[in-house]
Order: C-alpha cells, then sequence, then structure tokens
C-alpha cells in the first residue's frame, strides 16, 4: 500500500525544470478559468456534438461545467452507474474484511473490471443510443466519460488531471466519495477503495488516452480556481520537448514515528513539519514534474510523461519489458537524529503479489547509506543460528498481546558506513536503523506493500498503534536469507570497476540475482562522461555540492544538481558530460540502471 496516506501539504519550490519552448506555440493554452470558459464556448458553438470530459479521481467536475454556457444538455456518468448496494457487492473480492490477516483493513486486491464494469449494462445501453441519435450539444462529463464503451460517440476528448499528492490532499479535506457509493467513508476506507479502485480505473484510463495520443485537450486541474487547458497536440510537444532534458520531480514529503531531521534541513522544509521521515523523490506513481517555459509553470504527473512518450523517457526495450510503467523507484528514509528504527519488516514476492493482490511483480528493494551518526547500523536477514520459528512465535504474541521483542537476538546487523549498498530481495527481514539516512531504490511496486513484524511497540503519530502484519509477512518470510548469505551476496554485492580515468571512476556498488536494476557510482574530481545507449539512468548526487549534468551533442540540454537531488536522464539521451561545480572537491553520484 502507498505511504500516500498522508503527504504533507508542501509544494518544493525548487523542484522546478526550466526549458525552452523549442518553438512550441504556448499561446494556445487557456490560463485561468476566464480563457478556459471562452474555450469551452468554441467547443459548443454548433450542434451535433458531444463534448465528453473525463478526469483522475477527485476532479473538480462541478466547477468545470459551471465554465460552460449556452443550450447544452448535461449528463453525469455516475447516473449509469450501478446501485451503490451492487457495487459493493462488486467490490467485495476486492476489499476483503478479514481482520485475523489484516487488522487494519489496509490491503485488498486491484480491480481489473474497467470503468464498464461499474456500469449498469440498460443503462449504459440506454445512453449509448441517446448519444448515437444525438441532435443537439451533450456534454458527458465524470469518471468514465472517456472509457471504451462511450469514447467513440464523443466528438471533442477532454482529460481533467489531478497530480497524486493533490488527489490524496482533496480526499483528505472531506467532501470525497468513492466512485459510485453513497457512504461519507472514514478516510482510510476511503483511500483503500481509492488505491484498489478509483485511482487504478482512472489511473489507466489516462494512460490509455495518452499514449494513443487521444485527447482534444487536457486540463490541468490541480488548482480549481486556475484551470490550465492545453490542446492534446500541444500538450505532447510540451512532454516531448520536456523529455529532451533531464528531469527532477517535484517531491512529496511525510512525516513518520521514526522520523528524522537531516532532510528537513537540506531541503530547507517548513518547520511545521513534525520530522521528516520519507522523501518521495522518484516514487514514479505519487511525484509529479513541473515544468517551466517561457515564464509559465506547468504541473503534471509523472505518468503524463510515462504515457505520453515512454520510449523516448525509458528506451524501447525497457518500455516492452514492463509494460509501459516506470520499473523502478525511489525515496529517502531518514531516521537520523530521530528517536528510533524503521519497524523490522519484510515484503512479498511476485507470484503472492500477482495471485493476491492483483499488482506487477515483486517487491525488491535496496538502501544505499549516504550519512550516518553515531551507533547507526541496518538490519538484514537473521542470524545463522537464529530460531525462526521462535522468533515468529514471540512476533505473532507480541502482535496480540503487546509484548515486546528480544528482535536483535534473531535479525542480523551491520555497522552502517556511508556509501554502503544493501540489497533487499523479497521476503528478506529488514529495517533501517535509527541515526542514519538511506537511499531506497526499489522494483517495480505501484503500491508498496510493507509487512510489519514488530515496531517496538509504538503508536503511530495519530495514537494509535502501528499496524503489524504477521500473518502475511510469515507467509512471504524468506529463511534462507541468514548472516553468511546476507554478508556474502547482499553487502556491496559483486562491486567491482567497470571503467576508470585518471580522476573519475565508474564501479558498481551491489548487485544480486534477484534485482534486475544495477547500482552502481560515479566517482570523479573536475569532470567525467557517460552515455544512455538507449537506456534510462537515474542520477543522484550523494556527495557533493553541484553537478551539472549536460548533453555533449547539446549543451543547452542541462539539469544543474545540488546535494541529494534526484534526477531522470531519458533514455534518448545519448552521451552526456558530468561537470563538478565545486572545483577542488570530489563527487559522487549514485547510479542505477536496468542490468544490460
Amino acid at each position: 500500500m502507498s505511504f500516500m496516506f498522508n503527504p504533507y501539504p508542501y509544494d518544493d519550490p525548487n523542484a522546478v525544470n526550466h526549458i525552452a519552448s523549442g518553438g512550441i506555440d504556448l499561446s494556445r493554452v487557456a490560463h485561468g478559468n476566464t480563457q478556459v470558459a471562452v474555450e469551452f464556448s468554441k467547443l459548443t458553438a454548433g450542434a451535433p456534438a458531444v463534448v465528453a470530459i473525463d478526469g483522475y479521481a477527485t476532479a473538480p467536475f462541478a466547477r468545470i461545467m459551471s465554465l460552460f454556457g449556452g443550450e447544452t444538455e448535461h449528463i453525469n456518468v455516475a447516473s449509469i452507474y450501478k446501485t451503490p448496494g451492487e457495487l459493493k457487492a462488486l467490490f467485495a473480492d476486492y476489499l476483503p474484511e478479514n481482520r485475523d490477516e489484516d487488522p487494519v483493513l489496509l490491503y485488498g486486491k486491484i480491480f481489473g473490471g474497467g470503468y464498464e464494469g461499474l456500469f449498469d449494462e440498460a443503462k449504459l445501453r440506454a445512453l449509448q443510443r441517446k448519444l448515437e441519435n444525438n441532435k443537439g450539444i451533450i456534454l458527458l462529463y465524470g469518471n468514465g466519460a472517456l472509457c471504451d464503451a462511450l469514447r467513440p460517440y464523443a466528438t471533442v476528448k477532454i482529460f481533467a488531471d489531478i497530480t497524486p499528492k493533490r488527489a490524496v490532499l482533496n480526499i483528505r479535506a472531506g467532501g470525497y466519495r468513492n466512485f459510485g457509493s453513497d457512504e461519507d467513508l472514514p478516510y482510510k476506507a476511503t483511500m483503500r477503495r481509492c488505491y484498489y479502485v478509483d485511482f487504478e480505473l482512472s489511473f489507466s484510463l489516462r494512460n490509455r488516452l495518452l499514449a494513443a495520443r487521444e485527447l482534444d485537450y487536457y486540463i490541468a486541474a490541480d488548482r480549481p480556481a486556475e484551470l490550465q487547458m492545453l490542446p492534446g497536440d500541444l500538450l505532447h510537444a510540451l512532454l516531448d520537448r520536456a523529455l529532451d532534458y533531464p528531469l527532477r520531480q517535484r517531491p512529496v514529503y511525510l512525516e513518520g514515528v521514526w522520523g528524522g531531521y537531516y532532510m528537513m534541513k537540506y531541503r530547507n522544509l517548513p518547520e511545521t513539519m513534525k520530522n521528516c521521515a520519507w522523501v518521495f523523490d522518484l516514487i514514479p506513481m505519487e511525484v509529479s514534474t513541473v515544468i517551466e517555459v517561457d515564464g509559465r509553470t506547468y504541473e503534471f504527473p509523472f505518468y503524463a510523461l510515462v504515457a505520453s512518450n515512454g520510449g523516448k523517457l525509458m528506451g524501447g526495450r525497457c518500455l516492452r519489458e514492463f509494460g509501459g510503467y516506470f520499473p523502478i523507484r525511489f525515496n529517502y528514509d531518514d531516521t537520523f537524529h530521530s528517536s528510533g528504527n524503521m519497524s523490522i519488516q519484510l515484503h512479498p514476492g511476485e507470484e503472492y503479489l500477482k495471485r493476491n493482490h492483483n499488482e506487477l511483480g515483486r517487491q525488491d528493494e535496496s538502501y544505499y547509506i549516504i550519512v550516518t551518526g553515531q551507533g547507526a547500523r541496518t538490519y538484514l536477514g537473521f542470524y545463522n543460528d537464529a530460531d525462526i520459528d521462535e522468533f515468529l512465535t514471540e512476533i505473532k504474541k507480541s502482535e496480540t498481546e503487546h509484548t515486546p521483542v528480544d528482535y536483535k537476538k534473531y535479525v542480523h546487523s551491520i555497522a552502517s558506513t556511508p556509501g554502503t549498498q544493501v540489497m533487499i530481495p523479497a521476503g528478506t527481514i529488514h529495517a533501517s536503523g535509527q541515526n542514519q539516512v538511506i537511499l531506497e531504490i526499489g522494483s517495480l511496486t505501484v503500491g508498496s506493500y510493507t509487512y510489519k513484524m514488530y515496531d517496538y511497540l509504538r503508536s503511530d503519530l495519530d495514537g494509535k498503534p502501528r499496524p503489524i502484519h504477521s500473518y502475511y509477512g510469515s507467509i512471504n518470510l524468506n529463511r534462507a536469507m541468514r548472516e553468511d548469505y546476507v554478508r556474502a551476496n547482499l553487502v556491496n554485492g559483486r562491486r567491482r570497476t567497470l571503467r576508470s580515468g585518471e580522476d573519475w571512476e565508474e564501479i558498481v556498488v551491489g548487485e544480486c540475482d534477484q534485482l534486475y536494476f544495477s547500482l552502481r557510482n560515479l566517482r570523479f574530481g573536475e569532470y567525467m562522461t557517460d552515455n544512455t545507449n538507449g537506456d534510462f539512468h537515474v542520477l543522484t548526487l550523494v556527495d557533493g555540492e553541484r553537478v551539472t549534468v549536460r548533453s555533449r551533442r547539446d549543451p543547452s540540454l542541462k539539469y544543474d544538481m545540488n546535494y541529494l537531488d534526484v534526477i531522470v536522464v531519458p533514455a534518448t539521451f545519448g552521451e552526456y558530460e558530468l561537470i563538478n561545480g565545486r572545483p577542488g572537491t570530489r563527487i559522487v553520484l549514485h547510479k542505477t540502471m536496468l542490468k544490460r
């Protein structure tokens, strides 16, 4: 499940990509609701017409529809949904209520029935006949208006998009009801239903529409009072132009019971934050991309770029192998000067995730240790002589009786040292210890299935006990991950130098059989070069002050990185230069790429 239940309402002003327009005519963009209303009037000037307005979950349809004038008929797609009771029964298998296995009802199964699965068949057929025989102007709006069953009838196709963080904040603000529901559910129940149904439906449809380039207009709708509407062809031209550059995404910041203070200092985060536990710098499903061009700023979900031109971003081979999904995720876990460790936890494998959650693949992770304080340790695997059955017995007792567990008796740990790369295949017991900052790099995971086995009997920030999932954890636990194997294979595994020069080198800091990506360092003084060779790179400045990443073909295509920035270098970027912005110092860039 995603940690995006509680994003902090802060928009990082530094995560902006400055690009040149490259001849794109941005005067065609409607900025603000007054201009959008003018464009709407043009769309409804002549009959017959069916203007279909779909959108991401929480899109402000009421505000958008208020901007249409003239003699038009409004039809809300929700009017053809099945009844709330029928939908609740439909989703019962996807949102099970077994508190013995899932005490807080966090998990479920991705609904794969599409918007059509929400529709009453008789009502759908009646609407299709009405649209087919339309002689006037119909405004068909709501979630599902551009689904496969209705899209052929639309003469104008519009999608109102919302960035992931804004969608969650909209829900947290209250007033949102899940698709087809007549209930005001508690926040966490609403979010669970959103993840497995609402977000999945709107995300999948948006991706298909963008990939097929079927939209006539795209509305950036995060700010309902200041909408931006882009013609579809201009949207794709702008996104294509952005992918000429290395790009940084706008992070999402989250507080947590074990959160630290290092990232708060270096990112200059608001003092109103209790701490900063997670920084989602490049969790593909959660972050957005901010583009500044010709004095105007546009913000899109990162997946708008993935869907619009995934081949340019990720490379053709990656696009085919991973079905159009960006296959690696990046975030910081900050326990620096915090009150304790992350939970003792593990993640499931591919077969289990697909069978039980209808997800895409296994959840592998890795930790790159960036900075440590005194006594910092990283927990990974079991000791050779650990009695795992005894450990599980203690864990299950603790879950129900709230008794402490001497986890250090069972769970192996290493002293944390900056520059250490730890790999965590699915099923491996692990935790990041107190007083460090790690760069967490994980496999293709849309949600985050973290089965907490032990959490030191802590309450969460809301005062409630943190959920433990010993049932799921014991099923997915890999007992073979013990001290000898871990030290031989998962700590700086297969470390080696790939290439080097007088003042630079590229080294593998970690690879293992289970992870499909390679974890590397680019270490240099003044300057070095690299080449994407058709695969995307993700670079993180883990040591040093400032680095310019610049195309050798066209030096105007560049990004100036600061300490701890994470950027994507698109697959088609080709050969590029890395230039130290503080001469006389040393640079370490962490580089992640798919194994080839």
